[in-house]
């Protein structure tokens, strides 16, 4: 095995040198193109207090017109502030600089964000559906006229505050997650006035917990794929935009390389990726610009903007961890 160690770092500036390894530097686009985390704080501050505002609102008219939806939805609110907050906190915690004990600073707070919201959402929505039930049974009079004007607000607030996140829905999941919560009220205060539309029509006091089981398996399906690619981040597994296969090829493709095992690709983050893999050469290491031209097109052709490559001398002393980690 290559006692040779060197980092090359495209883009950083660390001030200190490291051993056997090439870092890439950051580029635009999500998971998958990845670019340091863009600042939504004016986005988070102004959704937090459109919201809280509305909480207040939605929780009294509900309870003062007796319409579960309302109630429901003043409920579902809360939750988004408190998902608000916790993403808002995470998008802070990301940029903070690595210490001695967080090597990788606190960049992996935005998959735990992201996990929180949407399990705090299902809950919430468990919630929802509960108290829907118990409705839908034993039905109480409604005022439609009131649930539809609040939850004619509530579609303001929530479509205003969903818009300001959009840009970054697809490119970080820690966003991502504000946003659908966002539009998971839209949709929810839309339900509402349906129902309350239905309700001044017909006089069916039923339709108000109906429609609210309507719009909960809704926001249940909107919400499963955060969850499953919030899970799957917090367990390292290789991001969705990212064929492992294909990294796999391209570094066993290269006419140095004549080996290659250990490899691994992870999130570091909701919108940063590492990778770690050993190569095993017939001619040594290769050089700088070897690890150079790799980072770079790991970094362009894949996203992956935290590269460290381990250099292996061909007939050395074999590397533990080729036997022990599938190749």
């Amino acid at each position: 095995m290559a006692g040779h160690d060197h980092h090359d770092h495209a883009g950083h500036d660390h001030g200190h040198d490291h051993g056997g390894h090439s870092h890439a530097s950051h580029s635009h686009g999500g998971l998958g193109h990845v670019h340091a985390p863009a600042s939504f704080g004016r986005a988070f501050a102004i959704g937090i207090a459109l919201n809280t505002a509305f909480v207040v609102i939605e929780a009294g008219y509900g309870l003062a017109a007796n319409s579960m939806s309302l109630v429901a939805d003043a409920g579902h609110n809360l939750s988004d502030v408190l998902g608000l907050v916790a993403a808002w906190v995470a998008s802070v915690l990301v940029k903070r600089r690595s210490t001695a004990r967080f090597t990788y600073g606190l960049r992996g707070s935005s998959i735990l964000a992201a996990l929180f919201n949407a399990v705090f959402l299902l809950v919430a929505t468990g919630a929802i559906l509960w108290e829907a039930v118990s409705r839908l049974i034993h039905p109480e009079p409604v005022a439609g006229t009131t649930v539809m004007v609040v939850a004619g607000l509530g579609i303001l607030v929530n479509g205003v505050t969903a818009w300001l996140f959009a840009s970054g829905a697809k490119g970080d999941i820690n966003i991502r997650g504000a946003f659908l919560h966002m539009a998971a009220d839209t949709a929810v205060s839309a339900g509402v006035v349906l129902a309350g539309l239905a309700i001044l029509a017909t006089g069916l006091d039923w339709i108000d917990p109906a429609v609210s089981l309507v719009v909960a398996g809704l926001i249940v399906w909107a919400t499963w794929g955060l969850l499953r690619d919030s899970v799957a981040m917090s367990l390292d597994a290789v991001p969705p935009g990212i064929d492992p296969d294909a990294v796999r090829a391209y570094l066993d493709a290269r006419p140095e390389v004549s080996g290659l095992h250990d490899l691994h690709i992870w999130p570091m983050s909701t919108t940063e990726i590492a990778l770690t893999a050993h190569l095993v050469m017939a001619g040594g290491h290769p050089g700088n610009g070897f690890l150079v031209e790799v980072a770079e097109t790991l970094r362009a052709r894949f996203g992956i903007a935290h590269a460290t490559l381990q250099i292996e001398e061909a007939g050395g002393p074999p590397c533990l961890l080729a036997r022990e980690c599938v190749a």
